[in-house]
């Protein structure tokens, strides 16, 4: 009788899904004993960020999928069309975490230990992106070997802009994959990226049209995807309309329908090719490729945790609590209050924090 390597068994997931489907031959028929592991976040009414108990299951999730002898590769996604991730869950940052450093040190225990979980992982991960995948989602999800999107996804960071830095692996990962430069812009301006964009500057494998209109799939109708060059010779191929372009192709998001149909088969398609492999080789090759992002991550995750949960008593705790609180179109602190009140060398105390948040008049004017 073989071992059970598992750290627990017959664990009941509550906040995320795992589930053992079938592995598919290159006739697309399944095959018999052997399976792809698809762990699902589930929280899609607040675009699948994770809260503390579902890192606590994504973490036991993996390390199940990496033991189970049956299984051929891991698929990541999330629940619904809207979301991959969204990162943490802001609400449990905003009223829990804000002001508290050694909780959130402890929270960031759990999120380091899955992204090392997933870029030690003995299978290969596929993360399959199903929508937004933005600031702790964009870094889980590089931590996966492959990347294969719906074209109505998005891309970025969002820690200057709400009170962090990108330290959960963007600071890591993104410049291997986009270079010093683009990466350097995503994690500071945090501006989203199409998954043309995206797949054009090397973040992903490949990009699945995923919007069906008229009974037919059609590209993503708010960004460029029929010309590279514009007329000033810029590459503008994978970048977002605007002005009226771009409010008739949302009108065709809106009254179109979202069919991941094609990304699943593509999902498939990689996971059949990766089961015509030898699976020790493919595991030593993964392991050696995945050094490079090793080398960074095993260098900062620990220092960048400590200053993440520092963080929570000043700007991260204004930022998560401006998101929180705010409307959706008023979720930022006051970027140039908070810069004079600091250059002046105001402190941070309860005064800082109200003066900085978003007004509560405009707030309120949004809610109505």
């Amino acid at each position: 009788m073989l071992l059970d390597h598992r750290l627990i068994s017959d664990i009941e997931y509550r906040t995320i899904r795992f589930e053992k489907r079938p592995a598919l031959d290159r006739a697309g028929d399944p095959v018999p004993d052997l399976f792809n592991a698809w762990i699902w976040l589930n929280n899609p009414s607040q675009l699948n960020s994770y809260t503390t108990d579902a890192l606590k299951e994504l973490i036991l999730a993996f390390r199940d999928a990496s033991s189970d002898r049956s299984v051929v590769a891991v698929v990541l996604s999330g629940v619904g069309t809207r979301a991959f991730c969204s990162g943490g869950n802001t609400k449990e940052y905003a009223e829990y975490y804000a002001g508290r450093a050694q909780e959130y040190r402890q929270y960031m225990r759990l999120f380091n230990d899955l992204v090392t979980g997933i870029l030690t992982c003995d299978k290969p991960v596929i993360n399959r992106v199903n929508g937004l995948r933005i600031a702790g989602g964009q870094e889980i999800g590089m931590a996966c070997d492959f990347s294969l999107a719906s074209d109505l996804a998005t891309f970025g960071q969002a820690g200057p802009r709400h009170g962090s830095a990108p330290d959960g692996g963007s600071t890591d990962f993104l410049h291997l994959f986009v270079g010093l430069a683009h990466a350097t812009e995503s994690c500071t301006l945090c501006e989203p990226w199409s998954a043309y964009k995206a797949w054009r500057l090397g973040l992903l494998n490949d990009v699945v049209a995923a919007l069906r209109h008229g009974g037919r799939l059609i590209p993503n109708p708010t960004v460029v995807t029929n010309g590279w060059i514009d007329h000033e010779g810029r590459i503008v191929y994978g970048e977002f309309l605007s002005g009226d372009e771009l409010a008739a192709g949302r009108g065709l998001v809106q009254t179109g329908t979202v069919d991941l149909t094609p990304l699943d088969r593509a999902v498939d398609a990689l996971a059949t090719k990766l089961l015509y492999t030898m699976p020790e080789c493919l595991t030593k090759t993964l392991e050696s490729l995945r050094k490079k992002k090793l080398e960074h991550w095993h260098r900062n995750s620990e220092t960048n945790r400590a200053w993440l949960a520092l963080n929570m008593l000043t700007e991260g705790r204004a930022g998560f609590r401006a998101f929180n609180n705010g409307s959706r179109s008023t979720r930022e602190v006051d970027f140039v209050e908070l810069r004079r009140r600091l250059a002046r060398g105001d402190t941070w105390d309860e005064e800082m924090f109200r003066e900085i948040a978003p007004s509560r008049e405009e707030t309120s004017a949004h809610a109505r």
